[in-house]
């Protein structure tokens, strides 16, 4: 395992990430829509990670987690658990480290994820989501080779270096009245909590999850950790069934709320995002903006960050999913 897994890190832990990542990862652009501010009379500021190296945000974890290994721990390697952006996050990661990585994938991962994996340079191991947890997978293999486990979410330089997208959202913007972010495993959340609460105290802060995969909403609800049986969305990034140990602690602390977001409301925003602003979002990417456009009277009159955490999706279903919806503008488009 990394060092350091039982310690709740702090805004100094991302600034420290961010002060590593710099050149390395790029500095994404914080864009806004003269239209969007318009039609819901506030002013957005979208954070867009589906501009980033691999297509999203995960790279500022990966990359921040690998380097702090010692140079035992990088001639050995590292493995993690992954069928999607954290897979190919950790692969070039630890390519640009010099460290080799073995990524633990489901027999039936999109083979297009597969070869990005592989074109990192990583190997691939092969697990049976039916029969087998792909968590034991992977530390079977740290423990028969020696590798350091690099996990999707639930480690404290893992968290830091995601919170380093809001850290320079904020660092762009200002203060911001309320901060929209996609929630999975709570990697980025937390990270973005930390960052919101030194850098903009008085921001509220919302983690979405799809409404099929509401294990965060649930446990914030319990005031402990829900598990919920494996979840069906088109948001296939946030599709974990229960958040981290650590990512809880700073979620339940920290959050103001945790919002939810329909597959239809996921589509509808992709058609926004593509219609207005030109860019692809991939359907996880879209949880923050969809929460907010489900809310008008609440961001009316304010500054709102959203954070657009990936662009990783395929053409094909890109455009069904965007036909299948109206305009978040109605019928004129």
């Amino acid at each position: 395992m990394l060092a350091g897994m039982s310690a709740l890190p702090t805004i100094d832990a991302v600034r420290a990430a961010g002060q590593l990542l710099e050149g390395v990862v790029h500095r994404t652009p914080v864009r806004s829509s003269r239209r969007l501010n318009a039609h819901f009379g506030c002013q957005f500021y979208f954070k867009c990670e589906n501009f980033q190296r691999i297509g999203a945000f995960k790279i500022r974890g990966a990359y921040n987690a690998i380097a702090q290994l010692t140079a035992e721990q990088r001639r050995a390697g590292v493995v993690t658990f992954s069928s999607g952006n954290h897979a190919q996050a950790v692969a070039l990661a630890a390519r640009l480290l010099g460290v080799s990585a073995t990524v633990v994938m489901p027999d039936d991962a999109p083979a297009i994820k597969q070869a990005a994996t592989r074109g990192y340079g990583a190997t691939i191991v092969h697990y049976d989501r039916n029969h087998q947890d792909r968590e034991a997978v992977a530390k079977a293999l740290a423990a028969e080779h020696g590798q350091a486990i690099v996990p999707p979410f639930d480690h404290p330089h893992v968290l830091a270096g995601q919170g380093t997208a809001a850290l320079e959202l904020f660092l762009e913007t200002g203060p911001l009245d309320m901060l929209f972010v996609p929630l999975g495993g709570g990697g980025l959340l937390s990270g973005s909590l930390l960052a919101a609460r030194a850098l903009s105290p008085g921001c509220r802060v919302i983690g979405v999850e799809p409404t099929a995969g509401d294990d965060g909403h649930q446990s914030l609800q319990a005031g402990k950790r829900i598990t919920i049986q494996q979840p069906h969305s088109i948001a296939d990034g946030a599709l974990t069934r229960q958040l981290g140990e650590l990512t809880f602690q700073i979620i339940q602390r920290e959050v103001d709320d945790i919002a939810l977001a329909t597959d239809e409301q996921l589509c509808v925003a992709m058609r926004c995002f593509a219609e207005t602003m030109k860019m692809v979002v991939e359907p996880t990417g879209c949880l923050g903006a969809a929460a907010a456009f489900a809310m008008p009277a609440a961001i009316a009159g304010k500054r709102i960050g959203v954070l657009i955490s990936g662009g990783n999706v395929d053409m094909v279903a890109f455009g069904q999913y965007v036909a299948g919806v109206d305009s978040i503008f109605g019928s004129a488009t």
